[in-house]
């Protein structure tokens, strides 16, 4: 890789500079072989002036998957300008190309080390937390009230969503559409009784 000559950088410019350095290598290699050298060599910067903005390695570590997690977060976002259905599939459509596009990356995270990290696996529960809500706030505007049965489903089906992409992206034996499709009816077959799921699908 390219050494980044270096510059006179704001302390957020630098602090933004190093975590995107370190997002582009974990599309590289798993979270846990990203060194401190290594980003401080590519960042043009002393291995001290990266633990100036992180507290230590782990913490970089963190603020690495932090930053992956809100960057999917903002590409399925839901388009209002849609129908609730629609925009339940117009997310899954920008989760799969998300993932499809950061494959390893994605991956090594779910399955990797990084998922018995505590610190990990809060910021992992945050964003599940968060494409729970985003799915349960549409409900209303579909005459559905929601309640407790419904959100503990809704929170199955993320985890089905998870299970079912990376078994995709390792044997993709369905397309990317039917893929995308079989998320989309996974979540009101799941979530509402047969006939409300049967009427919101048609």
């Amino acid at each position: 890789m390219d050494v980044v000559k270096r510059t006179r950088l704001s302390p957020e410019e630098r602090r933004a500079q190093l975590i995107d350095l370190g997002v582009r290598m974990l599309a590289e290699r798993p979270l846990e072989q990203i060194s401190v050298e290594d980003i401080a060599d590519e960042a043009g910067v002393s291995r001290g002036l990266l633990f100036h903005y992180f507290a230590s390695k782990h913490d970089f570590h963190v603020a690495i998957v932090r930053h992956t997690s809100a960057d999917m977060l903002a590409r399925t976002a839901p388009n209002p300008d849609l129908a609730p259905i629609e925009i339940l599939r117009d997310a899954m459509a920008s989760y799969v190309d998300y993932v499809s596009e950061n494959r390893d990356t994605y991956v090594s995270l779910l399955r990797g080390t990084a998922s018995g990290d505590p610190a990990m696996r809060e910021v992992f529960e945050a964003t599940r937390a968060e494409m729970a809500r985003r799915v349960i706030d549409q409900l209303p505007m579909l005459e559905i009230a929601p309640d407790p049965r419904i959100a503990l489903s809704v929170r199955g089906w993320i985890a089905f969503v998870e299970e079912a992409t990376i078994t995709w992206l390792r044997a993709p034996e369905i397309s990317r559409d039917e893929l995308i499709e079989l998320l989309v009816t996974a979540l009101p077959a799941v979530a509402l009784t047969p006939d409300t799921a049967a009427s919101l699908l048609r």
